[in-house]
């Protein structure tokens, strides 16, 4: 064992082990479900995508037209170093109707390219106005998907994943059309969450007085306050990202099944905004990253999954089911690795029910490579990756071995919500959404004083300022060719890595309807 990790180690590049797509993602004459491509809305010709893979001059793609992105959303990408031969981020911005339709069966209505092309934030003139139809809802959706060990978990995705919203916002379609009354605890059922606790409590006293309990209408006693819990009241927003949870869990379900006949490679991370009735719902699973800069201030809307981060999580599972360690791994963590000649000896550990650290007595089962080792960007899952949430990766398996590390890895996002309605946005105030070639290099306040500094020095009513303000933060997280690599800011490492970066404008979400 300890001759396979020191060979994975070795390899270590970009997340995971290097050459997968060769060895653990084994080749295969499947077709594939979608042929590599760059974002639709990039509108590239073949010719312009094969150009576009340069990995010395690494040029920055951006928007030909603004007008091919809602809001006037700003996008830029660039290819990475060497890393991959191919660019393995994806991305993907559409306006969706959601319809209700009779029967089981639905799919979401995508708005022709020609009428999608409008700035305006609610398809004025398009027809897209939320109340334009009493049967439908329209959404801006937004995603960014970083791939390892292949492109086509990420193509896929990218393709797919929206559909899967869609489908889940069909079905409480109804409910979130009202938004007077909270969601029924019974679909289908009357509400009575719109009741005033008077009536309520009404409705109480009258039951009592039945019973000839204290609280009757004839007992001098007013009656005791109430014992027992009687229901959770659900919000409209939690329907909204449940339908966000489950679509990505049947993202990545779709992705194992069609795997069986299609040529799937690799896994992808996924980050996603979905804006729906006046909030923004961003859904992360994986180590990119979504924040506001509002009025000159971060504001974090996503949380990185990492070995790290997810460390108790990792090593409850482990405890929980030691059989997916194959006798390989131990689930407990160590400063580093422990050798032969200090078993019997006291070192320092920590277990999943800890965030400090104690000390045990080394025995033999502790000489197994960690679950969890390494630290910051060089953290991986069983030696072998570095992020712990996303979709795919359904056939990886740690180096030379036959250990699944699927297990260990969750496809399910963590949902933020921002409600838009309750500030006034001005021109400079954004979302900006990353993959991790971006947050590699550049912290979130580097970040907000590019952007700040690039949009105040714009035109304001200049549609295309945040196209520019994208195209200079990657060309800032990227940097520029020496002798020595990519350089940015103070002679820093820049990134190697695959960048794709979005700023959308957050004050069109103010003039919706």
């Amino acid at each position: 064992m300890l001759t396979r990790v020191k060979s994975a180690v070795a390899n270590f590049m970009g997340g995971v082990v290097a050459g997968g797509a060769e060895g653990d993602y084994s080749g295969s004459e499947l077709p594939l479900k979608f042929p590599y491509t760059r974002p639709e809305f990039l509108g590239l010709t073949q010719d312009e995508i094969e150009c576009s893979a340069d990995h010395i001059g690494r040029p920055i793609l951006i928007l030909k037209e603004t007008e091919r992105l809602p809001w006037a959303t700003g996008y830029a990408e660039v290819i990475n170093a060497g890393k991959s031969s191919l660019n393995e981020d994806q991305a993907c911005c559409e306006v969706v109707v959601v319809r209700k339709r009779p029967g089981d069966s639905t799919t979401p209505i995508k708005t022709p390219t020609a009428k999608r092309r409008s700035s305006l934030p609610n398809g004025e003139g398009l027809g897209l106005k939320e109340n334009s139809d009493s049967e439908s809802l329209v959404f801006h959706y937004w995603a960014l998907f970083d791939g390892h060990a292949g492109s086509g978990a990420a193509v896929a995705a990218s393709k797919l994943l929206q559909h899967h919203i869609v489908e889940h916002l069909q079905s409480v379609l109804e409910v979130l059309r009202n938004h007077a009354v909270l969601p029924p605890t019974i679909f289908g059922e009357e509400s009575n969450h719109h009741m005033t606790p008077g009536i309520h409590r009404a409705t109480l006293t009258r039951a009592a007085s039945l019973r000839g309990a204290a609280g009757a209408p004839s007992s001098p006693c007013t009656p005791p306050p109430q014992r027992f819990f009687t229901e959770k009241k659900i919000q409209h927003d939690s329907l909204v990202m449940g339908a966000m949870e489950n679509a990505f869990k049947e993202m990545d379900a779709q992705i194992e099944r069609e795997k069986q006949v299609y040529n799937i490679t690799g896994g992808c991370t996924a980050l996603c905004v979905v804006y729906l009735l006046g909030k923004l719902y961003v859904g992360n699973a994986g180590d990119s990253r979504a924040i506001i800069i509002r009025d000159g201030k971060v504001i974090p809307m996503s949380t990185e999954f990492t070995p790290e981060s997810e460390r108790q999580r990792l090593q409850f599972l482990g405890f929980m089911q030691p059989h997916l360690l194959g006798g390989e791994f131990t689930h407990l963590e160590f400063p580093r690795r422990v050798q032969r000649k200090e078993v019997g000896k006291r070192m320092l550990y920590r277990d999943f029910t800890m965030n400090g650290w104690a000390y045990k007595t080394i025995e033999d089962e502790d000489l197994r490579f960690p679950l969890v080792y390494g630290e910051g960007k060089k953290a991986r899952v069983m030696a072998t990756i570095g992020v712990t949430r996303g979709l795919g990766d359904h056939d990886l398996k740690v180096h030379d071995s036959n250990i699944y590390i699927k297990p260990f890895l969750s496809c399910c996002p963590e949902v933020t919500v921002y409600n838009l309605n309750q500030y006034e946005h001005g021109a400079d105030d954004v979302l900006v959404m990353g993959t991790d070639g971006l947050w590699d290099v550049l912290s979130n306040k580097e970040v907000n004083e590019s952007v700040s500094t690039f949009l105040a020095n714009c035109d304001p009513d200049d549609l295309y300022r945040y196209t520019m303000a994208a195209q200079d933060l990657v060309m800032r997280a990227r940097g520029v060719l020496k002798d020595r690599g990519w350089r940015i800011t103070n002679e820093r490492l820049g990134s190697g890595d695959d960048i794709s970066c979005y700023i959308i404008p957050l004050m069109y979400g103010n003039r919706q309807p």
